[in-house]
């Protein structure tokens, strides 16, 4: 009997949260139709990020015009893949979260789904990571119309277009595929890129290999078309600049830094706006943009989705010289991806503000999801008065792909696992 009442309890909190209503889930508090402007944001703040509030207050360098305006919507749900809550049920209760002897953390007994239906104390605020970083996403993501554009204190803009591969190659929850694909060779999943503008850094790659085991250090490879060979990058560049913009290696969509390296607190729970419905077509074009590349009304409404919020710290064993004192992330209940980052030096001062707005897209068999990798992401450098964006669209207005699509995109088969995978497929670009 207390194992049937166990049971039961569990598939009622997967129910819940699967269906995008975690606890303090509710009516849109904020009625759509609602429009926010500088005149009336204190209305609202409640319901914004710190970073997001200090952007309304004009803090820093950084501010909305005397125009602004965002349109709040009503609350879309996006269910999570039926095979995704399946695995969560049958594998949730077998994952553990352990403390290594040299004081960093990891998981044990993780198959699939989401590792922490229901994350509570102990550890509560670890455990939300942990299922952010486990959080759904197709097993095979692309495009080559993703585009970072850099911004000095002049306004001066940089540009660059590039080709992305996202291929999940362990802990699969997808129609049709194997929990764990026999190319795996200890993988979880694999980062590809490739610059195609401008064209003086055309053809160079880079591939990121995430591994199974979370103690095990990510490995970076980049290809060098004028060196023409590989070179493997330093385990220390986690706080080097992306394409000299200000977004590091562990900043892009809320985060990125692994599991193992960080601890988290569970701060508190709390509404935020959040914009996850919007065309390619519309937020590529960056005149639909305000000057500090906020999203105009234009790209798309604005809804209050539950969160949770955490402390981000890197263990203590590991923080003597990393960029970052701590990362306050904010973390979609329903689909466990971060909609905001507020980013503090060693020295605990604020040094960026971070948006990494997931747009919902189709994906070939499990419908709309919210983790389909089409983004809209800016970092807001407090200290330097630079910016840097990150939009999964361009001019092109295609955004990212997924899943079987990506067997011909523009005449190109990226489900290739060896050449987007391996390292030993970045000198294929050549022939």
């Amino acid at each position: 009997m207390r194992k049937m009442s166990r049971t039961v309890l569990t598939l009622v909190i997967a129910l819940a949260i699967f269906t995008g209503r975690g606890e303090a889930a509710g009516e849109n508090p904020i009625p759509p139709g609602t429009i926010i402007t500088l005149q009336n944001w204190q209305q609202y703040k409640a319901f914004m990020p710190d970073g997001m509030q200090a952007l309304f207050a004009g803090a820093y360098m950084f501010k909305l015009p005397a125009d602004f305006r965002m349109e709040v919507g009503p609350l879309t749900i996006y269910p999570l893949p039926a095979i995704y809550r399946e695995n969560t049920e049958k594998y949730s209760h077998l994952v553990e979260a352990k403390t290594l002897p040299d004081g960093r953390n990891t998981i044990t007994g993780y198959v699939a789904g989401l590792p922490f239906p229901n994350p509570s104390e102990p550890r509560k605020g670890y455990k939300i990571l942990v299922d952010s970083w486990y959080r759904y996403m197709p097993y095979l993501y692309c495009g080559d119309d993703s585009h970072q554009y850099l911004v000095n204190q002049t306004g001066a803009i940089t540009g660059y277009r590039l080709v992305q591969v996202v291929r999940r190659l362990s802990h699969i929850s997808d129609v049709g595929q194997p929990i764990n694909d026999p190319r795996a060779q200890g993988v979880d999943f694999s980062e590809y890129s490739m610059q195609l503008e401008p064209e003086s850094d055309k053809y160079t790659e880079i591939l990121t290999l995430y591994y199974v085991d979370p103690a095990k250090q990510e490995d970076e490879f980049i290809f060098a078309p004028k060196l023409r060979r590989v070179i493997r990058g330093s385990s220390n560049s986690r706080c080097g600049p992306v394409n000299g913009g200000d977004f590091t290696p562990d900043d892009f969509e809320g985060f990125h830094g692994g599991i193992a390296r960080f601890d988290a607190n569970y701060m508190k729970d709390q509404p935020v706006l959040s914009l996850v419905s919007a065309d390619p077509k519309i937020y590529g074009n960056l005149s639909n943009y305000y000057s500090i590349y906020f999203p105009k009304p234009a790209v798309g409404k604005w809804e209050v989705r539950d969160s949770y919020v955490i402390d981000v710290r890197r263990v203590p064993s590991l923080r003597a010289g990393y960029c970052y004192g701590r990362r306050i992330m904010w973390i979609d209940k329903a689909s466990f991806n971060a909609s905001w980052a507020d980013l503090y030096d060693p020295e605990m001062k604020m040094c960026k503000i971070t948006m990494s707005e997931k747009i919902a897209a189709p994906t070939s068999t499990e419908g709309m999801q919210l983790a389909s990798g089409n983004t809209i992401e800016t970092a807001w450098n407090i200290q330097t008065g630079h910016l840097t964006a990150w939009i999964t669209s361009g001019p092109g207005g295609r955004g990212l792909i997924n899943q079987q699509a990506c067997t011909n995109v523009d005449g190109v088969n990226y489900d290739d696992v060896q050449q987007y995978s391996t390292v030993g497929g970045l000198t294929q670009i050549m022939r």
